[in-house]
C-alpha cells in the first residue's frame, strides 16, 4: 500500500529560512523545502510546519 502524505497547511502560508528567517509565499504544489533562500542559499521550511516548530524549539533550547 502506497504511503500518502497527509498536508494540513493547505495553501497559502510562507516559506521561512531557518538561518536567517527570510520569508517568502509559499507556492502551490512546491514543498518549501525545495525551495532555496534568496538571501543566504538555505533550505527554506514551511511556516508553522512541524519542521518548523521542531527548529523553533530546539533554538530555544540553545538560549
Amino acid at each position: 500500500m502506497a504511503h500518502e502524505k497527509k498536508h494540513e497547511l493547505h495553501s497559502g502560508g510562507n516559506c521561512i529560512c531557518p538561518k536567517c528567517e527570510t520569508k517568502v509565499g509559499h507556492k502551490a504544489g512546491m514543498p518549501c523545502s525545495e525551495e532555496i533562500c534568496p538571501k543566504c542559499g538555505a533550505k527554506m521550511l514551511r511556516e508553522g510546519s512541524e519542521h518548523h516548530l521542531a527548529f523553533l524549539e530546539k533554538k530555544n533550547k540553545k538560549k
